[in-house]
């Protein structure tokens, strides 16, 4: 099972301190670490790592400690929110840059005086149309 998820190696069998220490572990050789879990015997080890996801149908304790909750006991759903928040960072990086050089453009022609104010405008506000279509790609379901 563990090779069809593509898991190269896993822990089973622990105990909620032993969950928390196999995970301290992994802290040292990594920056990030996610657990997944949805019982109370989780919840410390949901505590201890970067992020704690914790499946929707799971004890209430469970879920108020995770900083992720899968409403749908769905783990496939962890891989799509990854890829999803990878886009969007691209996505608001670009929205970002362009509208930063558009306003710096429009200043700089401003301050030469070689740019008219209605055509000022019409750059800003066509600007911020092309960040919204931009932004729109978030609605492409391909990830």
């Amino acid at each position: 099972m563990p090779k069809k998820a593509g898991v190269d190696d896993y822990v089973g069998g622990c105990m909620p301190g032993d969950k928390v220490k196999e995970l301290k572990k992994l802290m040292n050789d990594y920056p990030y670490i996610a657990m997944t879990g949805d019982g109370i015997n989780d919840a410390p080890a949901l505590a201890t790592a970067t992020t704690g996801i914790a499946m929707g149908e799971g004890t209430d304790v469970a879920l108020e400690t995770a900083d992720v909750i899968l409403m749908k006991n769905d783990l496939s759903r962890i891989v799509y929110s990854i890829r999803l928040a990878r886009k969007m960072e691209k996505i608001v990086k670009q929205n970002m840059y362009f509208s930063v050089g558009v306003i710096v453009i429009l200043v700089f022609l401003n301050f030469m005086q070689s740019l008219s104010i209605p055509f000022g405008v019409i750059g800003h506000e066509g600007s911020t149309l092309l960040v919204i279509l931009n932004g729109l790609r978030m609605l492409n379901h391909r990830l």
